[in-house]
């Protein structure tokens, strides 16, 4: 029997490669973060308006202090000196009491973001159809969870008070600068220009080195997530040396971003430091030679100096906010591409309901059924199909012959490129998500467990079932005794993937689920091909209860599995070469016949 080429399957992404990012769609995800808490912003920009107002009056009142207080203390008069002292030590403790109050208020709203950020991460990864988890690995996305949302959180809990900080005290400034005295005001400005280009360079230096970073740690995090997930393999093929090369060159790569951004701030600081050190020097000695000559008060260039100090020192806070800025943007557009990215299986915009079935089963219809995956080479040519309603059809074919792209079609994992295909005459696209996952359920070769309680995994087939009921499922199946001997009987916990009970007992909690899911359609995707005999026997067994009446799609490797079914397909290629009862293909001349002899000999 021809193979069919590799190319058929869905093809992986590069670690390198990044979700894309539609313009604008960041921007979006913030103000949709932000606006069910619009109130608190309001509130906390409130705050640190009059908190920074309040702190900028020290200068402003040291001159007046100077110039007014001290002359007048010279005639024995010591209320204006009091009455600044005064003022000075209340707008001190102003400040210190909105600071506290910004902080706590912004602390809870920024916990409250984030908080809402992980759930969307989380519950939009999981609306997203296969094809998406087949192209983009686990770890990428855990990143854009863990990595990036900590972006975030530095950025909110530290940053952005630093950047409203130095916004609103720069504007203060500027303001009472002028207004002490507008000639120093200009000329101390004036400065505004070289520092705008210093900004201006750092940010579009950065942001290069920072969307490479996020990259660079999503590397890390998939390079580590996928070793330690295949740690069986990797040990078991001494890949330990190999993967640790391997995770060095990703590791270094990060590394070399960091290194890359602590050099630009390095570089924007030394360069501000310098620019604002030359800009103090010109203003003292204009303003020097402003109080010789009569025209400027001693206190008025005491308060220049002071708020001088204050408009340059945040320079280096700047640089930490733009540091933490740029991390945090480069993250954000990471996390709004993911959210932006939509589920390839949409739910209908006018969903059909099924009708009343006539018993447990329900007849499956493949009409002119096209599909290719991404790489465009077509994987079912027309491909036209009827599965009556209670029968078990078993689907074989050498490796990428589509069997399993027929069960995919059937689940609604992909949508088919063209044609369509019903259950009792309505179209899966026409059903919604959760009638679908009622109707059609499929076990897979993995029989993926969760950690919890074997009752907790078997319930996941129908939530909200009863002790009883999963108990009763779980004695249909055959697997009550095995389950009553563990520790703590159905009570026991499975721990990761199921990996406290063997892979034949995981199968059999499989099809306990499925069986108390009571769905009308059901799919073995290689359901025992990883089971020794006696645990084949014994799903074999759960198998015939389980399809007992239901409409089943058997996709299968092992002829044994093939022989409980009412009809076989043999597929070559995406198309169906032969059709028939077992054993009239059996005793035929054909592809199955064939098969059937090989894996007899096989036996023996």
């Amino acid at each position: 029997m021809t193979t069919a080429t590799a190319v058929l399957e869905e093809p992986t992404t590069a670690d390198g490669e990044d979700i894309p990012v539609p313009p604008g769609a960041a921007r979006v995800l913030l103000r949709s973060l932000l606006g069910p808490h619009r109130r608190r912003v309001i509130v906390a920009m409130l705050m640190i308006l009059v908190q920074q107002a309040a702190l900028q009056s020290g200068p402003l009142l040291v001159a007046v202090a100077i110039d007014r207080g001290i002359p007048a203390l010279r005639h024995h008069d010591s209320g204006p000196l009091i009455a600044v002292t005064a003022g000075y030590l209340g707008c001190a403790a102003l400040s210190t009491l909105l600071q506290r109050s910004f902080i706590r208020v912004t602390g809870l709203l920024n916990q409250d973001i984030l908080l809402e950020l992980r759930t969307r991460i989380f519950r939009h990864a999981q609306l997203l159809g296969l094809d998406f988890h087949e192209r983009y690995t686990s770890g990428r996305i855990i990143s854009r969870a863990t990595s990036d949302v900590d972006a975030l959180r530095e950025l909110l809990n530290e940053g952005l008070q630093e950047l409203l900080s130095v916004v609103l005290s720069v504007f203060y400034i500027a303001v009472i600068l002028l207004v002490m005295d507008w000639r120093l005001g200009l000329i101390s400005l004036a400065s505004f220009l070289p520092m705008y280009l210093l900004v201006r360079m750092f940010r579009r230096r950065s942001g290069r080195v920072y969307r490479r970073g996020r990259t660079a740690v999503a590397s890390v995090i998939v390079r580590f997530t996928e070793t330690m997930n295949g740690i069986r393999p990797v040990q078991a093929f001494r890949r330990e040396a190999a993967n640790t090369a391997a995770f060095d060159e990703v590791n270094r790569q990060y590394a070399v971003s960091n290194a890359d951004g602590l050099l630009e701030m390095a570089r924007y600081v030394a360069f501000s430091r310098a620019a604002a050190n030359v800009w103090i020097t010109g203003v003292v000695l204009v303003g020097a030679y402003l109080v010789t000559d009569g025209s400027l008060e001693l206190g008025i260039l005491t308060g220049f100096v002071l708020y001088l100090r204050r408009l340059y020192d945040p320079i280096d806070q700047l640089a930490m906010f733009l540091n933490s800025y740029q991390s945090a943007h480069a993250a954000l557009e990471k996390i709004a591409g993911l959210l932006a990215h939509q589920p390839s299986i949409a739910e209908p915009t006018t969903p059909v309901a099924l009708p009343a079935a006539t018993g447990k089963g329900r007849e499956v219809v493949f009409d002119d059924v096209r599909f290719a995956y991404r790489t465009g080479k077509e994987v079912l040519p027309p491909f036209d199909l009827v599965l009556a309603s209670g029968r078990t059809t078993a689907v074989v074919g050498a490796t990428g012959a589509g069997k399993s792209t027929l069960a995919k079609l059937l689940a609604r994992f992909y949508d088919p490129t063209s044609g369509r295909i019903t259950l009792d005459g309505v179209d899966l696209r026409d059903l919604t998500g959760a009638e679908l996952r009622r109707g059609v359920v499929m076990v897979t070769q993995e029989s993926f467990l969760f950690s919890g309680t074997v009752a907790e995994n078997i319930a996941i087939g129908r939530p909200g079932a009863s002790r009883a009921e999963v108990e009763e499922a779980a004695r249909a199946i055959g697997a009550y005794e095995f389950i009553a001997a563990l520790p703590d009987g159905f009570d026991t916990d499975v721990r990761k993937r199921g990996g406290r009970i063997s892979a034949g007992q995981r199968q059999l909690v499989a099809f306990a689920r499925a069986l108390l899911a009571d769905p009308a359609v059901l799919i073995l995707d290689e359901a025992t091909s990883s089971l020794d005999i006696p645990g084949e026997q014994a799903v074999q067994r759960a198998m015939q209860t389980v399809l007992s009446g239901r409409t089943a799609v058997i996709i299968a490797h092992r002829l044994s599995t093939v022989e409980i079914a009412d009809r076989v397909l043999v597929m070559e290629s995406g198309r169906i070469v032969e059709d028939g009862t077992p054993a009239d293909l059996i005793t035929g001349t054909g592809r199955f016949a064939t098969l059937h002899t090989a894996w007899r000999e096989s036996l023996v």
